[in-house]
């Protein structure tokens, strides 16, 4: 992929029932699904928003759920060299859940476990065409990545080293504590924050829909459940955080109305 390093290029769900949460997720965010025809007894589903692909699902491997493992969602961010990435972010404090590993035609992946323990994938694509599953002006792509953590500080020094991000405005939250917005190549693409409330240190993604109070109530009405929201949020967007039916946390982001 041509996205500059240490872009998010691709968004997955680990669920447990796929046949559920492709609807759930097409009642809620619009999306359709189809077989990636990759994943052997466990197929690969492609998500995509107005034709373009934005993510994939798949249940949880058997192995991972003996190891504890519940529905999320997870983030890729691309890199040069998935191996060199690894051993750069081991070295500093990381832990390896699964190695460089090669999809084929498509890429090498790996999954890491940030210092404080949030979870995401690096991952080097074999395609030149650019990745759009992160793009703020789409319905239905990513549109805001965020850290719940214990120490935003030390984890933000840590992506920093990996991926080359900066520092953009940190906004006082009171007696939340700061949070941090986050720039990749100039531009903001999330934030960062201390989550004590949180079960553990994880990131938080946040995709777009034309109007939350909508999706607030397809939310609701398909079995899912709104953890915080809708609030507003600088620049006059509205947000809501929210569980899917497996317990899956994710967000959506836009306006009150379409």
């Amino acid at each position: 992929m041509t996205n500059p390093p240490g872009s998010f290029i691709w968004y997955e769900l680990m669920t447990e029932d796929v046949d559920a949460a492709i609807r759930f997720y097409g009642a809620v965010i619009g999306w359709t699904a189809r077989d990636s025809g990759m994943g052997g007894d466990n197929p690969y589903h492609l998500l995509s928003a107005d034709g373009v692909d934005v993510g994939g699902l798949m249940k949880i491997p058997a192995e991972a759920k003996s190891a504890g493992m519940k529905p999320c969602w997870l983030g890729y961010v691309g890199v040069e060299n998935v191996d060199a990435a690894v051993d750069k972010a081991k070295g500093d404090g990381a832990s390896v859940h699964v190695p460089p590993t090669d999809i084929s035609d498509v890429g090498r992946f790996a999954m890491i476990a940030d210092p404080q323990g949030a979870v995401l994938y690096m991952m080097q694509g074999a395609s030149d065409e650019d990745s759009h599953a992160f793009d703020q002006k789409r319905s239905g792509h990513g549109n805001w990545n965020e850290l719940h953590t214990s120490d935003w500080e030390k984890a933000f020094d840590f992506y920093a080293r990996q991926f080359g991000w900066t520092k953009a405005e940190a906004l006082d939250m009171g007696p939340m504590g700061t949070y941090q917005l986050i720039a990749q190549s100039g531009t903001e693409i999330g934030g960062m924050m201390n989550s004590p409330n949180f079960p553990r240190p994880m990131w938080l993604y946040y995709f777009g829909v034309p109007s939350i109070d909508d999706a607030v109530g397809r939310i609701t009405d398909n079995g899912g459940s709104i953890l915080f929201g809708p609030s507003e949020v600088p620049g006059g967007a509205l947000i809501v955080q929210a569980t899917d039916p497996q317990g899956a946390l994710f967000a959506l982001v836009g306006p009150a109305h379409s």
